[in-house]
């Protein structure tokens, strides 16, 4: 229930976020060319939107398994080493998103202390800045996630159904 929850916000935080920076940027092109002027932070939200969503569109990738990898080595290698190189390659990734989340967090702390705003919307940056500890936490969390289904059946993601709505499930399991 949880991750089906999970599942349905990680999308529309990533669909949302990706229109209203699309919609910005339209409306800013729009009053610079019909009216002379322009939107002032239109330049800075845009920014601002696609660095969340890149953040939750790469918790996205590694939930749908559609992360850009190179696996010429894993798929040469005979089944047991393909197992400890994939065992391998998750587990780092759950460190290096932790430890991006853990320092992310400590981060946003500081930045809250500051005080600091942002440039055109005056938005305090601490705001801005927990895209960096929710998207890598929520990252970490597909890795594991991944490596736990990995370890039970050897595949390397579940069947799921993404915003494209294209089905995707790994065919061969690996021992």
């Amino acid at each position: 229930m949880f991750n089906r929850f999970l599942n349905h916000l990680e999308e529309w935080l990533i669909s949302s976020f990706m229109a209203a920076a699309t919609l910005v940027a339209f409306a800013a092109v729009v009053m610079r060319y019909t009216t002379g002027g322009g939107i002032s932070w239109a330049q800075e939200l845009t920014i601002y939107l696609f660095i969340w969503m890149a953040k939750f569109g790469a918790a996205y990738g590694v939930r749908t398994g559609i992360h850009i990898g190179v696996d010429f080595v894993v798929n040469a290698a005979n089944p047991p080493i393909r197992r400890i190189l994939i065992i391998t390659a998750m587990s780092l990734g759950v460190t290096f998103t932790g430890v991006i989340a853990f320092f992310g967090a400590r981060w946003v702390i500081f930045i809250y202390g500051t005080g600091q705003v942002s440039p055109d919307l005056e938005w305090p940056m601490w705001i801005i800045y927990l895209a960096i500890p929710l998207g890598s936490g929520l990252m970490c969390y597909r890795f594991i996630q991944a490596m736990i289904l990995f370890l039970k059946t050897g595949l390397l993601h579940s069947h799921t159904q993404g915003m494209a709505g294209a089905a995707q499930e790994e065919k061969e399991a690996l021992p």
